[in-house]
C-alpha cells in the first residue's frame, strides 16, 4: 500500500522516484527500507505535527491521545514543536473505551466506535457506578480492574445490543472518559497558559470528546485535524520534513478525474448515462432525495480523511420516513439503532442544532433544538447526531446542492455517509463508484456532471 500510494502521488505530480531526496516516516522501528535518506520520527511527534501544522494557530498547546505508548503526550507549538515534560503512567483513554466496548459485546478495530454510536442514543446518561470505576489520579487515568466484570454483570440477560440499558452504560462510560479528558486539558491549560489547543491521535475520532473539548471553555479555540488518527500521520511527517509553518490544509487532496477520463470509464463499462449541466445534475439529485431515494455523489478531488465531506458521499433525505431502515438494512448492513451524520449549511446548523460554532470536518456532535423536525434521522428521541458545517466549501457544487435541498425540502441538510460498499474503503475513482452503485441499493449516481439511473 505505501508503494501504491507513492506511485499514485508521483504520477499526479509528473514525478519519478529518482527525484525523491528523503523519506520521513512516522515509525520508530521496524521499517524495512533504510539508508541515510530515511528519517524516522516518533508517532506521537507526527500526530503533534499533523494537529498543529494543519491548524490556523501561530501558537498552541498540543495534546496527543493515542493507542500507542506513551498513550498521552503534551507538546507546545510555536516556531517549532517542543515536547512538554508530562510523564504519563498506565493505560490511555482508548483502553477504557475498548474494555467497555468489549464488555458490551463489541469487538474488533471498530469496537469503541460502535460504543460511541450506541452512546448517542442516550447522550446525557450518567451513572455513579461507572464514575467510581474511572478517575484522574496523579496526572493520569486510573481504571478499576473490575471495570469489565462490572459492566458484564450490569447487562447480563439483556441480549438486545441497542437496548436502553446498554445505551445508558455506553453513554455513562463515554461521559466519564470525557470528565477525565477535561481534567487533563484543564491541567494542560494551567501549565502552559495558552489560549489555543490542537488535538491529535486516534482518540479524537470520537466526535463526542471533540464536542466536550470545544464546548468546555478551557481554551478560546480548539482545532481537531481532518484525520487525527494514524491515517493522518503521513501528512504531519511530510509537513515536518519540509519545515512547514502552521496553515490550514484542504480536506480534498486526493485524486480527481477529468470529464474525458470519466467518460472513458463509463463507456468501457458500456453504461447508459446522461451528461448534464451543473444545475441539471443537482436537480436530479434533489428530485431523487425528495422521493426518499439514495444518491451516490462523486465530485472533484477525493477527501484524504476518514469522513465523507462532499466529494465521495452517499446522500439521503433526513425527512424521509424510512431513511434509517434503508441505510442500515439495505445499504450498510448495520444494526437498526445506528444513526448517520448530517451535512448542513453553517447558518442553518446554528439555527436548528445545538453544538460547537463549527465542525467543517464532521468532527463534532450536535443536538437538534426541535427533535421532531429531525425525527426520521434520530434513532431515539434523545439522540445526538454528528454534523458537518458547510461554509465557504471548497467544492461549490456541494454547497449549491445543499442550497437546492433547502429550497425543495425546507431545510438545507442531507444525511451524508461514506461512499463505500460493505467493509470496503471509501471509493476513489469513477470505476469504484460505478461498482458500488450497481452492487448496492443506491438509486442514483452523480459523477461530477454524469448522471446514472437504475
Amino acid at each position: 500500500m505505501p508503494d501504491l500510494a507513492l506511485d499514485s502521488l508521483l504520477e499526479r505530480q509528473d514525478g519519478s522516484r529518482d527525484q525523491i531526496s528523503r523519506f520521513v516516516v512516522a515509525q520508530a522501528e521496524g521499517l524495512e527500507r533504510g539508508g541515510p535518506n530515511v528519517e524516522r520520527i516518533d508517532p506521537h511527534f507526527a500526530h503533534a505535527c499533523t494537529a498543529y501544522l494543519t491548524s490556523p494557530f501561530a501558537s498552541a498547546a498540543i495534546v496527543v491521545c493515542d493507542q500507542v505508548a506513551p498513550f498521552v503526550s503534551v507538546w507546545r507549538g510555536g516556531k517549532t514543536i517542543e515536547p512538554v515534560d508530562w510523564p504519563w503512567r498506565g493505560p490511555g483513554f482508548s483502553e477504557v473505551l475498548r474494555r467497555a466496548a468489549n464488555s458490551l459485546g463489541f469487538h474488533g478495530e471498530t469496537a469503541d466506535y460502535q460504543l460511541e454510536a450506541l452512546a448517542r442514543l442516550r447522550p446525557s446518561s450518567r451513572d455513579s457506578r461507572v464514575d467510581a470505576l474511572v478517575a484522574f489520579k496523579d496526572g493520569a487515568i486510573w481504571i478499576d480492574p473490575a471495570l469489565d466484570r462490572q459492566i458484564e454483570e450490569w447487562v447480563a440477560g439483556d441480549r438486545d445490543a441497542g437496548s436502553p440499558r446498554r445505551a445508558h452504560l455506553a453513554s455513562a462510560v463515554q461521559q466519564r472518559v470525557g470528565d477525565v479528558l477535561l481534567e487533563l486539558l484543564a491541567a494542560v491549560r494551567e501549565r502552559l497558559g495558552t489560549t489555543h489547543l490542537c488535538l491529535g491521535g486516534s482518540l479524537f475520532y470520537h466526535s463526542s470528546l471533540n464536542t466536550l473539548a470545544k464546548r468546555s471553555g478551557l481554551f478560546a479555540e480548539v482545532f481537531v485535524p481532518i484525520d487525527p488518527g494514524h491515517g493522518g500521520l503521513s501528512v504531519g511527517a511530510a509537513l515536518h520534513g519540509v519545515g512547514s509553518a502552521p496553515a490550514r490544509v484542504s480536506p480534498f487532496l486526493g485524486p480527481s478525474y477529468t470529464a474525458e477520463e470519466t467518460k472513458q470509464i463509463l463507456d468501457n463499462c458500456k453504461l447508459h448515462y446522461s451528461w448534464e449541466s451543473d444545475g441539471q445534475a443537482i436537480a436530479a439529485a434533489v428530485e431523487a432525495l425528495k422521493q426518499g431515494r439514495l444518491v451516490g455523489w462523486f465530485d472533484g478531488s477525493m477527501e484524504w480523511g476518514p469522513r465523507a465531506l462532499g466529494a465521495r458521499c452517499i446522500l439521503a433525505n433526513p425527512s424521509a420516513p424510512y431513511v434509517l431502515e434503508n441505510l442500515n438494512r439495505f445499504l450498510k448492513g448495520r444494526e437498526p439503532w445506528r444513526g448517520y451524520s448530517l451535512s448542513g449549511l453553517a447558518e442553518s446548523v446554528t439555527e436548528h442544532l445545538d453544538g460547537p460554532a463549527s465542525a467543517p470536518f464532521m468532527e463534532c456532535d450536535y443536538r437538534p433544538k426541535d427533535p421532531e423536525r429531525f425525527r426520521h434521522v434520530l434513532p431515539s428521541p434523545e439522540a445526538v447526531v454528528r454534523v458537518q458545517t458547510v461554509s465557504g466549501h471548497e467544492l461549490p457544487r456541494f454547497t449549491h446542492l445543499l442550497e437546492a435541498v433547502g429550497d425543495a425540502l425546507g431545510l438545507p441538510f442531507v444525511i451524508n455517509t461514506s461512499f463505500n460498499g460493505f467493509h470496503e474503503p471509501i471509493v476513489c475513482s469513477p470505476r469504484d463508484a460505478v461498482r458500488v452503485f450497481y452492487g448496492t441499493g443506491l438509486d442514483l449516481l452523480v459523477v461530477n456532471q454524469f448522471v446514472l439511473r437504475k
